[in-house]
């Protein structure tokens, strides 16, 4: 069987609405009634600029308030490599969950730019060469930075603008596909921006 694998640069036109469309699509076709509830994991440290794309995107969706669906990791509650092992024991109160997995990630210099929508576990550390539990049954990384050498550094170096629109495009395409699928179960939309019904009309800021 082959496994979903999608990848949208972000500076091409019409980037959100791909990313949008091929999350949507590797949701339902990984998603089923038999979970319990769905779980943002949303990996990475505030105090790095390339290693923040994970938090910013928490950030970014705090304020989603949909039936069952939790967001872990934020700028205010980070989840990374020193924390990763509480959070998995916290998934735990979940009956069965389905677990989206998002982190930033280095790679070659042609990639940098682009986002990863993958059916599949993530493994979180492995650009900076931690051995780091996998986790999630779909996983997104932004590409923020080139790999190869003192990884540590260069994520420290990565431009926030770079990561900031990478971090839009995320949060504004999962906000849109998850209220497609439980809005009508949400317990209250207290969005700071209103969702559109359709990808036309459907805003994001940059």
């Amino acid at each position: 069987m082959n496994l979903f694998d999608k990848s949208v640069d972000i500076s091409k036109p019409f980037s959100f609405i791909y990313f949008s469309s091929y999350f949507e699509e590797v949701f339902k076709k990984s998603y089923s009634s038999e979970y319990s509830d769905t779980v943002l994991l949303c990996i990475g440290t505030d105090r790095s600029t390339g290693d923040c794309l994970g938090p910013l995107v928490g950030h970014k969706l705090k304020d989603m308030k949909l039936k069952n669906v939790h967001i872990f990791g934020s700028l205010d509650e980070p989840v990374h490599a020193k924390n990763l092992d509480k959070y998995m024991d916290r998934l735990k109160i979940f009956d069965n969950p389905f677990i989206i997995a998002i982190d930033a990630c280095l790679g070659k210099i042609d990639r940098v730019g682009f986002i990863s929508i993958k059916e599949g576990p993530l493994f979180p550390g492995a650009g900076v060469n931690k051995a780091l539990p996998s986790v999630g049954n779909i996983s997104i990384t932004g590409i923020v930075n080139i790999s190869g050498f003192m990884e540590v550094m260069v994520l420290q170096n990565t431009r926030l603008s770079l990561v900031m629109n990478l971090a839009n495009i995320i949060s504004g395409g999962i906000r849109y596909s998850l209220w497609k699928n439980f809005g009508s179960k949400s317990i209250s939309h207290n969005a700071t921006s209103p969702i559109a019904a359709n990808l036309d009309n459907y805003e994001y800021n940059l």
